[in-house]
């Protein structure tokens, strides 16, 4: 699989990873960095799992909507919403790994006709594809 990208952004991360700073190479956004109480940590800024969330959320409900539309499934109302609960945990074989799990609401939608559009929509989205194991990573060291 090869992608094309028309779209690029960067962040950097500084400090102690989950306990720092990261922010957004073009200074629109930077985001203090404190692990979660339930690991440890001061709870007392934002972490990874909750960008995801954040990300993975909005990204999955765009992906939901060009669905419907370019697919003639029906139309994704514009009170419709995405929650996305993230959690990590140790992995059996050892490191972390992430539960996801995203709650669709299409108000006045027939579920039927929700859940092909929620099904199509994880086709589509990037997130998604990345969670199946459908994106290449490449580290450089510098």
């Amino acid at each position: 699989m090869s992608v094309d990208p028309k779209y690029w952004t960067e962040a950097t991360a500084t400090g102690g990873g989950r306990n720092g700073l990261a922010k957004l190479a073009n200074g629109q956004m930077t985001v203090t960095l404190a692990s979660p109480k339930e690991l440890g940590g001061s709870g007392l800024g934002h972490n990874p799992e909750e960008l995801f969330a954040l990300g993975y959320a909005a990204c999955y409900l765009g992906a939901m909507r060009f669905a419907a539309q370019s697919e003639k499934l029906g139309t994704v109302p514009e009170d419709a919403t995405v929650t996305a609960k993230v959690g990590i945990g140790p992995r059996d074989d050892g490191g972390f790994g992430l539960a996801i799990t995203l709650e669709v609401k299409m108000p006045g939608v027939d579920k039927a006709v929700a859940e092909t559009i929620a099904e199509r929509g994880h086709f589509i989205c990037p997130y998604s594809h990345f969670s199946r194991g459908g994106v290449a990573v490449s580290t450089v060291v510098a």
